[in-house]
């Protein structure tokens, strides 16, 4: 095939349609790499010319099968075990001792791998945790691991790796914690293995559907060399995501030549020898903040008086203009609506708590305080507010389904479930509550029960338009949660 096959028009419409749908950009200096990615995904599709192949894919939106063959030949799939040794040296060695002496009290961390390709980096993660936490049993410790490259996540969960994924890695860490298979491969160790579950995510949807059954904000992401590749307005937009999936003082690590203070300007700034990483940190700490260690029927104690507003002048006669009094300030719930839809989390609780020693909060203050403390981390204080949710309105399915994703993060699986089938039971059509039940029983390896769910949920979702918003799923579109299902319905179920 020759060069002249393509059009720069071409390529630049494509180049243009594979930016809003993958998030890769391709500048005119990299068409050559676009164009031998193409090259083959066309012999992929059977389709004889790179030309006649962009040509079919300009004609109709991309396919999901598409945008998987699309990302298996267009992205970079080059990683290997402890990967940039010095940000995880600044990791083992001050970043989850922290995080540990933090969640003591509840024994829960969180972490995200992203853009995770064939495995290395959450296998990596896994093991330093396996280092750090001598009971780890005793955790309840949740890896999540996503990419957009469908073939590289079946690898990833297959975890058979050759010699150079360890052209970098420790001493000992094959003998430790892989065994031998008789291809001379190298296998993760179960124990390992267990820690981290595997799905497709694209990171430039908005909505962010591996995560959308998580309640708890993400202790530590890892976004390492992928931020490189997306447009500008893309990398802000991915930041932003990453930041409203974090808890309050949760950590985010990307690679060196990603560091930027002007893309991370709300994140603190926190320099490692060799490494810098980034961690969103309120605007007062946490222990600080009256709300943060008292219980919810205290709250009339945290508010102060407020002032009383000085009086209008009285009207003159030589008065030639109206001096209006200032807006009132919206309601505490609308407010802290509001504030909750900026991903402002502390703000919200903040807020609501503040409005109580004026009024009983109803349902649906109840509900936002829940929801805010839940992405806040503060699990204990979410389920003490879901449950008076619950309390003032039992028959509200979305109480009882962020009930069980509350207790599935306290490794609470049996009363979650519970909490799923009543959610259910008070409406047969919310999807999402399916979908859990589909994700519990597969975590537990029911394979069987866990495609019934997943069936039932796929059945709920045809009879839905694709771009309707599913309820309780923070934007997670009926045709992102199908390709979800999809996705993992094609991985091995987790043993």
């Amino acid at each position: 095939m020759t060069e002249s096959e393509l059009r720069p028009d071409q390529l630049s419409q494509l180049g243009g349609l594979i930016a809003r749908t993958i998030g890769l950009h391709f500048p005119r200096e990299h068409w050559d790499d676009l164009r031998r990615g193409l090259a083959g995904a066309a012999h992929e599709f059977g389709i004889g010319s790179i030309q006649a192949c962009v040509a079919w894919m300009l004609s109709s939106p991309l396919t999901q099968a598409q945008i998987q063959v699309l990302a298996a030949h267009l992205t970079i799939g080059e990683t290997y075990f402890f990967r940039e040794p010095q940000t995880l040296n600044a990791l083992a060695t001050h970043v989850l001792p922290e995080l540990i002496r933090a969640r003591q009290g509840e024994r829960r961390l969180r972490i995200w791998s992203a853009a995770c390709c064939s495995g290395e980096e959450p296998y990596s993660l896994a093991i330093l945790l396996h280092e750090a936490l001598p009971d780890l049993d005793r955790w309840n410790v949740t890896i999540t691991a996503t990419d957009i490259n469908a073939r590289a996540l079946r690898k990833a969960a297959e975890g058979s790796y050759g010699e150079w994924s360890f052209r970098d890695a420790p001493a000992g860490l094959k003998e430790r914690y892989f065994n031998r298979s008789p291809n001379g491969r190298y296998v993760i160790a179960p124990h390992i293995r267990k820690l981290v579950t595997f799905a497709y995510l694209n990171l430039v949807d908005d909505a962010y559907p591996a995560l959308a059954a998580d309640a708890g904000a993400m202790d530590l992401i890892f976004c390492r060399n992928v931020l490189m590749y997306f447009t500008p307005p893309q990398v802000g937009k991915v930041i932003g995501n990453l930041r409203r999936t974090l808890a309050q003082d949760g950590w985010l690590v990307v690679s060196p030549s990603e560091a930027s203070h002007a893309l991370f300007a709300e994140f603190a700034t926190e320099n490692f020898p060799g490494a810098i990483l980034y961690r969103k940190s309120p605007s007062t700490p946490l222990a600080q903040r009256p709300w943060a260690a008292a219980p919810a029927g205290n709250a009339t104690e945290l508010i102060a008086c407020e002032a009383e507003a000085p009086p209008l002048p009285e009207p003159t006669a030589r008065a030639t203009t109206l001096t209006l009094p200032p807006e009132p300030p919206p309601a505490p719930l609308a407010l802290a609506e509001s504030l909750y839809r900026q991903g402002r989390y502390a703000d919200t609780v903040e807020t609501l708590l503040a409005s109580l020693a004026r009024q009983t909060p109803g349902p649906q203050a109840c509900s936002v305080l829940a929801r805010a403390l839940a992405n806040l981390g503060q699990l204990g204080n979410a389920l003490t507010w879901c449950e008076r949710w619950i309390a003032a309105d039992k028959m509200d399915s979305a109480g009882h389904y962020l009930h069980a994703v509350i207790l599935l993060e306290l490794a609470q699986p049996e009363r979650a479930r519970s909490c799923l089938e009543r959610a259910i039971y008070l409406d047969p059509d919310f999807v999402l509550a399916h979908f859990a039940l589909g994700n519990l029983a597969r975590s537990r390896g029911k394979s069987a029960a866990a495609d019934k769910h997943f069936a039932n949920a796929l059945d709920l979702l045809r009879a839905r338009p694709a771009d309707e918003l599913l309820r309780e799923s923070d934007g997670l579109s009926a045709r992102r949660l199908t390709e979800t299902i999809a996705s993992m319905l094609a991985a091995p179920t987790p043993s």
